[in-house]
């Protein structure tokens, strides 16, 4: 995520690097270094220009304290101002009516029925909402199908007339339906075309109307760069949405999206996706997103998504376990699932400040950790609840089980030993504890 620019921007600035103070010849060249990151990113020029003479501005009008460098300084100066371009604090998704009403819009191919999946998940998952969703495009071959699809997999239902080809009807007759059926939550899945066309903004502006939504909702497409603003201005100027949503994070994205469409549109990004996965949507936080772009990490939203997956109960008793010796394959193959349920394991280890940029030339997908589930798949009741079990003749078992070298099986099975000893020396001495209560596991 971000990666050219936030090595660009790492670059901009290492010509403050051994200077005492920042001063107007030194920071010329970290200003102008910055302005064209921005612009590689597909950062409109004359916005990227507006932001580097804000930092100008503030940079030299502060006294570099001794404990300070101008570097790091400079860093936390476009840290601020990132974070005041992106929008400053997480937008309100206000959701008053009952049942509520959002309603999702966007070009073909930006993300908006995935999206639509994602968000009725989330509320029904994070918010304990009972939401619906209605297969408004009426269009697109399958469109139907495809919502129908993804619903049965998260068990949320979806409202469609196969016949029907009015929208604003279907929109409508889905909220009665919501009504009777007691969903707080309708979502609006909508048509898009692969261009911004009169006939499209003319039917979802028709659909805004006879419906009131809560929330309008605009999907864009991350990776569409300075495109993805201009298109979003257009149906600003038709719809008013009241927020963004950037779908495809997790891909090639050059950031010019994320850093400008608040202040090109003056309205918030209020959702970003980073995955495939039903579970990869996060509220949209400027100051965490400004720290990811200049390598700081965002631990704030690691911990918050390791705080959802893991239960309390459960980590009571796996620090119990640590304790007396006894984690065995069954403790480890439950943290592996856990931790795959956290989202995109390169993604996560992005969130870790200083491993997004030791992990980038590392290709890490999330099938990452089959090898190992193979193996311990193979092995008996018996030998997962006792690791001390494992000798040759079995090692060579589970080699050919699980479609692994037998050098494969003994490297996982030392790795585990020697996590084995670390937790039980960090359980010793009280550093599992601490950890597992910055998680919110613990007393």
């Amino acid at each position: 995520m971000f990666q050219n620019l936030q090595e660009k921007l790492e670059g901009a600035f290492k010509s403050l690097k051994g200077q005492g103070a920042i001063t107007e010849l030194n920071v010329a060249t970290t200003i102008k270094e910055i302005r064209r990151a921005l612009v590689d990113a597909d950062v409109n020029y004359k916005i990227a220009k507006e932001f580097t003479d804000k930092v100008k501005e503030e940079a030299l009008g502060q006294n570099v304290l001794t404990a300070v460098s101008p570097g790091q300084l400079m860093t936390k100066i476009v840290k601020d101002q990132l974070t005041e371009l992106m929008g400053g604090e997480a937008a309100a998704f206000t959701l008053d009516s009952s049942p509520a009403v959002i309603l999702i819009a966007g070009l073909q191919g930006s993300g908006k029925t995935t999206f639509t999946h994602k968000l009725a998940h989330y509320l029904k998952d994070k918010q304990k909402k009972r939401p619906m969703m209605v297969a408004g495009d009426v269009y697109r071959p399958a469109a139907i199908d495809q919502l129908k699809t993804l619903g049965e997999s998260i068990g949320i239902p979806v409202y469609a007339e196969e016949e029907n080809k009015q929208p604003v009807e279907i929109a409508k007759k889905a909220i009665e339906y919501a009504k009777a059926n007691n969903y707080d939550v309708v979502i609006v899945d909508t048509a898009g075309r692969l261009a911004v066309d009169e006939q499209m903004m003319d039917e979802i502006a028709a659909v805004k109307l006879a419906v009131n939504p809560d929330e309008t909702l605009f999907v864009v497409d991350a990776m569409t760069g300075q495109d993805a603003v201009n298109t979003a201005e257009a149906f600003n100027k038709k719809i008013d949405f009241d927020g963004v949503v950037l779908t495809k994070l997790d891909g090639d994205t050059r950031g010019g999206a994320a850093l400008t469409i608040k202040y090109t549109v003056n309205k918030p990004i209020k959702f970003v996706s980073t995955g495939e996965k039903v579970d990869t949507l996060d509220v949209f936080h400027p100051d965490r997103m400004a720290q990811r772009i200049l390598g700081m990490g965002d631990i704030i939203s690691f911990v918050e998504r390791a705080q959802h997956q893991f239960d309390e109960k459960k980590s009571k008793e796996l620090e119990r376990k640590i304790a007396k010796n006894e984690f065995d394959f069954n403790d480890f193959l439950q943290q592996l699932n856990q931790i795959k349920k956290m989202g995109n394991i390169k993604d996560l280890l992005g969130m870790i400040p200083g491993m997004g940029k030791a992990m980038k030339d590392i290709d890490i997908s999330d099938d990452a950790f089959n090898k190992v589930e193979a193996i311990i798949h193979s092995m008996t009741p018996s030998e997962r609840a006792q690791p001390e079990l494992m000798n040759g003749n079995r090692r060579k078992r589970l080699a050919d089980g699980s479609g692994n070298s037998i050098q494969e099986v003994n490297q996982f099975l030392k790795q585990f030993e020697e996590m084995r000893k670390m937790m039980k020396k960090m359980q010793k001495s009280g550093a599992a504890g601490k950890m597992m209560k910055g998680f919110g596991m613990g007393k």
